[in-house]
C-alpha cells in the first residue's frame, strides 16, 4: 500500500523535526524553510507500506484557489497538522487549516482523507499556552485524531501519530478507490541528512 501524508502547520512548530524523527529516529532542532518530500517503507501488521511524507512550509495563502494547496489536497491520503503547545496562534491556524482542507476537498469533489492534530513540544509544558483539553475538543468537533508529543524527547510517541493516521488511511482506502499519487515528485532526502549530521552533536 502507498500512503501519501502532508505535514502542515506554522513556522517553528516542529514539522520537520517530527518528520525526521519518524524516518531516522534522530532529533534535529534547526531546519531551513524547505519544501521536501521524504519516502520510507514500513512494515505495519505484516504489510509493507510505502510512506511518502510532504513536509510543507507554512504559507498564509492556503485558499481554495491556490494551486499548490489544491495539489497537496489531491495528492494526500492523510494529514498531520502540527501546532506548538506554547503558541496559541499556531493552534488557531490548525483549526483554520482543517476547515480549509475540508472545503477544498468539497470544491475538488475529492475523497475524504483522515487528519491528525498534533500538539508538539510537550517537553516545554512550563511554557504551555494551549491546554490538552483544547486539542482534544478540536479533534472531537472535527472528527480528527489527536496526540500530544515531544519530537525532541520521544520517538515512540511520534511513531504512534503516524501509525494512528495510517490505520485510518487504510480504512479509508478500503472504502474508496482513488487515482495513484504523484510518485514522480518523491525524491530522496539523504543529502539533507548527510549535510545535517553534525548538527545533532
Amino acid at each position: 500500500m502507498d500512503a501519501n501524508i502532508v505535514v502542515m502547520g506554522t513556522e517553528s512548530v516542529g514539522k520537520s523535526a517530527l518528520t525526521v524523527r519518524l524516518l531516522t529516529r534522530r532529533f534535529i532542532g534547526e531546519y531551513g524553510d524547505i519544501e521536501s518530500i521524504y519516502s520510507h517503507s514500513y512494515m505495519v501488521d505484516g504489510r509493507e507500506i510505502a510512506l511518502n511524507v510532504w513536509d510543507s512550509p507554512y504559507s498564509e495563502d492556503f485558499s481554495v484557489k491556490t494551486s499548490l494547496f489544491e495539489k497537496k489536497v489531491q495528492w494526500a491520503d492523510g494529514y498531520v497538522l502540527v501546532y506548538s503547545i506554547c503558541d496559541r496562534v499556531s493552534f488557531n491556524t490548525v483549526s483554520r487549516l482543517i476547515q480549509t482542507i475540508k472545503s477544498t476537498k468539497d470544491y475538488l469533489k475529492a475523497d475524504k482523507a483522515p487528519i491528525v492534530i498534533v500538539g508538539n513540544k510537550r517537553d516545554l509544558h512550563h511554557r504551555r499556552t494551549v491546554l490538552s483539553e483544547e486539542g482534544r475538543l478540536l479533534a472531537l468537533n472535527t472528527d480528527c485524531l489527536f496526540y500530544e508529543v515531544s519530537a525532541a524527547e520521544n520517538y515512540h510517541s511520534v511513531l504512534m501519530v503516524f501509525h494512528g493516521l495510517l490505520d485510518r488511511v487504510k480504512d479509508t482506502k478500503l472504502t474508496t478507490k482513488r487515482p495513484l499519487g504523484f510518485r514522480g515528485i518523491v525524491k530522496s532526502m539523504s543529502a539533507v541528512f548527510a549535510r545535517r549530521r553534525t548538527d545533532s552533536f
